[in-house]
């Protein structure tokens, strides 16, 4: 199973939040970026290692456990031997991103993708990653993939809608964050409907 990169990776630095602001315009530190799978995601196993268990299945018990040196260890093992590679690589890219190491897990993710093009987890975390260094017209593409290849997966639209808000794509970033609120359930609409809203009031200034 693949992995997510959480968001903010640095729980001290909200994802794009430095950038300046204009008169009216809308402070996006009001609006967190989403983290993982909708609540309807599986929950992780954890897998008990045993011999006959090939590396990548021992790398999941050691992430899992939170002992990332020896996770980064095996699932390197995973790749050698050829055994769930994308999947080795996109779990090596979030630990690596964990610990801000966003080179090497651009590095990772991109490998991933080179086995796997359409692999989901990998665009999604590349978005986030993108994001998290201001390379928002990278991350748009990977966001914007995510919808293509998953297109009920409310996240993508959630964080795409900030990267393109971010962006000062107002318009774009409206329709993104609307079919967020299309996806998902009325509880979960209260940050999308109030950015969508400021949004709005910005496009109104900027008209007039």
């Amino acid at each position: 199973m693949a992995r997510i990169v959480k968001f903010p990776i640095s729980t001290s630095v909200k994802l794009g939040f430095k950038k300046a602001r204009r008169r009216k315009k809308v402070n996006l530190e009001d609006f967190g970026q989403l983290n993982l799978f909708n609540s309807q995601a599986k929950e992780a196993k954890v897998i008990s290692i045993s011999i006959q268990e090939n590396p990548f299945e021992k790398a999941t018990e050691w992430d899992e456990a939170g002992n990332l040196t020896k996770a980064k260890e095996y699932y390197q093992r995973a790749i050698q031997k050829g055994e769930s590679v994308a999947d080795a690589f996109c779990n090596l890219g979030v630990i690596q991103s964990e610990e801000q190491a966003y080179s090497a897990a651009i590095d990772s993710f991109t490998r991933c993708l080179k086995e796997d093009p359409r692999h989901f987890e990998a665009h999604y975390n590349l978005g986030n990653v993108y994001s998290e260094i201001g390379n928002l017209s990278l991350a748009k593409v990977h966001y914007e993939l995510c919808t293509a290849i998953e297109p009920g997966f409310a996240s993508a639209y959630y964080n795409l809608g900030l990267s393109l808000a971010l962006a000062d794509d107002y318009e774009a970033a409206i329709i993104a964050l609307q079919k967020y609120t299309q996806l998902t359930h009325e509880s979960e609409h209260d940050s999308a409907n109030k950015l969508i809203k400021s949004l709005q009031e910005t496009l109104l200034n900027k008209a007039q």
